[in-house]
């Protein structure tokens, strides 16, 4: 199975043949996994998600109009599927565990950079400061446009490559990345 191509796996699949779903799955599983941790930040929660991708595409294969890849196709299943798990997690409110302390001398250290060694406490300080409004702006985006911010900024993801996974026009792209990027200006800009 592994040497036919996906579309000619899409068409067994539709006929429901469960080693074209797997083959499909072995091919695309780390590619959706990544877009839903990307969207979502929560590796359980993309593991559960992926399972609901691929649970569609075993069930809607038929949908898939042949038009396009099969790995954008899938993408796009797995945007919605983060998106909509985002929305329905937004309605329920979530309280935040209290910080767990650190059990021994190594873990003290883990997450910090480098070379913070070098810096002041205050610079730390302005750093972590600094850091975390910009993380908490990004995460106040609506979640398509902090989707493509992630996809661009963290991914290293070109406008052609995010438009191509969204199944969006560039344009979109672009539009959703420079409505990001000023709002959190203007929200930084704001908070100094």
């Amino acid at each position: 199975m592994n040497e036919l191509s996906d579309e000619n796996l899409m068409r067994l699949l539709v006929r429901g043949d469960a080693s074209a779903f797997d083959a499909l799955l072995g091919r695309h599983r780390s590619g959706v996994r990544r877009r839903l941790v990307t969207i979502v930040r929560d590796d359980s929660a993309a593991e559960d998600l992926l399972q609901e991708v691929f649970l569609r595409l075993w069930t809607h294969a038929a949908q898939w109009s042949g038009e396009g890849s099969v790995a954008g196709w899938l993408l796009r299943i797995a945007t919605n599927v983060a998106l909509n798990h985002l929305r329905s997690a937004r309605r329920r409110p979530v309280r935040a565990l209290p910080a767990a302390e650190p059990d021994n001398e190594d873990d003290q250290t883990s997450g910090r950079l480098a070379d913070e060694s070098a810096l002041d406490p205050a610079e730390l300080l302005e750093r972590s400061e600094a850091l975390e409004r910009l993380r908490r702006s990004v995460d106040a985006l609506p979640e398509a446009k902090r989707a493509v911010m992630r996809m661009v900024h963290e991914e290293d993801m070109s406008i052609a490559d995010v438009a191509e996974r969204l199944g969006i026009p560039e344009g979109t792209v672009k539009s959703r990345l420079h409505y990001a990027i000023r709002r959190i200006a203007r929200e930084l800009g704001e908070a100094d």
